[in-house]
């Protein structure tokens, strides 16, 4: 039986208004069965959309410079709140994605050529945006022969030499093109993210037949290798099916890599062709998690039904 996550706390645990997060090891316990939600959202995960024209013009000078965001690409609920704050997470390398993901709802298929002018309307938007930290992420692109990591790797550049900022970097598993991710880490972003995004049981089924979840791994340690002063940063969607022991093994797989920053988050439907949401995790028991994982030895961990890779990026960095 697929046990889903608890949607109690336990009793080992502080309540989520304790100031203590120090947590006792806990045991699985007892759990809630599966369900299929309704297609009524539950109460916690509406919001109102904010007011005021910086999301108009933040919309407007992406449109101005030709560029793509994973905000749009990817449907993001945070989009107009992020936008509002005159911030998006830039997505490079094209709008077309060669992964068949199956939670994604960015393009897959043939992706177009390289626009070698990018690094630099990327680091122009970051300017006027008057970003301090830079979240850059992109499409997996399977077809080029480094997966596009020296395009990474220019976009990082000029965005630090245009504005001085700090630049989180958030990639594909280059599984094929070690190289290339050899060139992101040589761009020594303040921030390296990639995401696991689910358990191993669920990943070829969540992630695509091509991704490995031991190589997500493999690869936080490489860039740990390479660049000690990197910090790592990875990510989960939760309500996908998962079991509370299956997460929370995968978090302390993270942490044996000495991954450093977590992010924990409810997976949303973009479309009916999408995988479906198997349940969605109420606010207590994303608190609960926050308080586990800061107990196993991130030093900063985002936990919310909203939150998402790059949301409020610059604050966990800080």
């Amino acid at each position: 039986m697929q046990l889903p996550i608890l949607n109690v706390l336990s009793p080992d645990l502080p309540s989520a208004a304790s100031s203590d997060d120090s947590v006792e090891k806990m045991s699985c316990g007892s759990a809630a069965p599966t369900f299929e939600p309704s297609r009524r959202l539950p109460a916690w995960l509406k919001r109102e959309v904010p007011k005021g024209n910086a999301n108009h013009f933040t919309s407007g000078l992406l449109s101005e410079l030709k560029l793509e965001t994973v905000c749009e690409n990817a449907k993001c609920p945070n989009r107009m709140e992020c936008y509002s704050q005159k911030t998006a997470t830039f997505m490079i390398l094209g709008n077309v994605c060669t992964r068949p993901c199956g939670f994604c709802a960015v393009s897959r298929g043939k992706p177009e050529a390289l626009e070698m002018d990018e690094p630099d309307r990327v680091a122009e938007a970051a300017l006027r945006l008057g970003l301090k930290h830079v979240v850059i992420t992109s499409v997996t692109r399977d077809d080029l022969p480094d997966g596009g990591g020296e395009h990474f790797y220019q976009c990082v550049i000029a965005v630090r030499q245009k504005t001085g900022a700090a630049v989180e970097v958030l990639t594909p598993d280059f599984i094929r093109h070690k190289h290339g991710l050899d060139r992101v880490i040589d761009s020594a972003p303040e921030v390296f993210n990639h995401n696991m995004e689910t358990v191993p049981r669920l990943y070829r089924k969540v992630r695509g037949p091509k991704s490995e979840y031991r190589w997500t791994l493999e690869l936080l340690k490489h860039v740990k290798d390479r660049n000690p002063a990197i910090k790592t940063k990875s990510g989960l969607m939760l309500g996908l099916g998962e079991t509370r022991d299956e997460l929370l093994e995968c978090l302390a797989d993270l942490r044996t890599y000495d991954c450093d920053f977590l992010t924990l988050g409810q997976y949303l439907q973009p479309g009916p062709k999408y995988l479906p949401v198997v349940r969605y995790v109420p606010p207590d028991e994303f608190e609960e998690l926050r308080l586990i994982a800061k107990s196993m030895g991130f030093k900063k961990v985002a936990s919310g039904p909203f939150v998402r890779s790059s949301y409020h990026a610059r604050e966990m960095a800080d």
